[in-house]
């Protein structure tokens, strides 16, 4: 049940912001998206519930529940530049808006969004490892929680990466290629 709520929640959160899309930009209706958008995060809070409720009916912790507390946790840390992201090319498709940015590519300006990047997915990170630390105080020592210590190392790894990607960025930034002369340029 658990894992089939967690489907139900993605593809709520991608139909509410289709919707809240088409508010925004076909009927052009701003509040009203901007209502439909503040309902997504019902979504996770119906998760949470759900999730501790099964916990404390006396199911035995396992890899679900563990993927619960992780959505939950990257709906907070990377829901709102997915709603950014999704927005931006909206607006520019169907409503004359400009092209989305692109992350830079070179030097500092890469390191910089590099960062930023990594403090998304940290922060997703860390809201998955707090209800994970939760849910295992809530089951107890006796609960067997190993499955859910699992995903407390994977979403350690996964800080890991990013910070070892955005650390890459900084100590080997990467160059802007040399600007050809044209041949004409070069013979004076």
């Amino acid at each position: 049940m658990i894992v089939t709520l967690i489907v139900a929640c993605e593809i709520g959160f991608w139909v509410l912001l289709a919707g809240a899309l088409a508010l925004r930009y076909v009927a052009k209706m701003p509040r009203a998206s901007l209502a439909l958008l503040l309902c997504e995060p019902l979504l996770e809070v119906v998760l949470f519930v759900v999730t501790a409720i099964d916990l404390k009916n006396g199911a035995p912790p396992d890899w679900k529940h563990g993927l619960a507390a992780v959505y939950i946790g990257f709906s907070v840390g990377l829901g709102h530049s997915t709603v950014k992201w999704a927005d931006a090319r909206v607006a520019h498709r169907f409503a004359g808006g400009p092209p989305p940015v692109k992350p830079p590519r070179y030097g500092t300006a890469r390191a910089a969004h590099e960062w930023r990047t990594a403090a998304r997915w940290t922060l997703a990170c860390a809201v998955a490892l707090a209800l994970l630390q939760g849910a295992i105080w809530y089951v107890g020592p006796d609960g067997g929680t190993g499955s859910l210590r699992m995903w407390q190392d994977r979403m350690l790894l996964v800080i890991g990466i990013n910070l070892v990607i955005a650390l890459s960025y900084t100590l080997f930034p990467k160059k802007a290629p040399a600007k050809k002369i044209p041949a004409e340029s070069r013979k004076s």
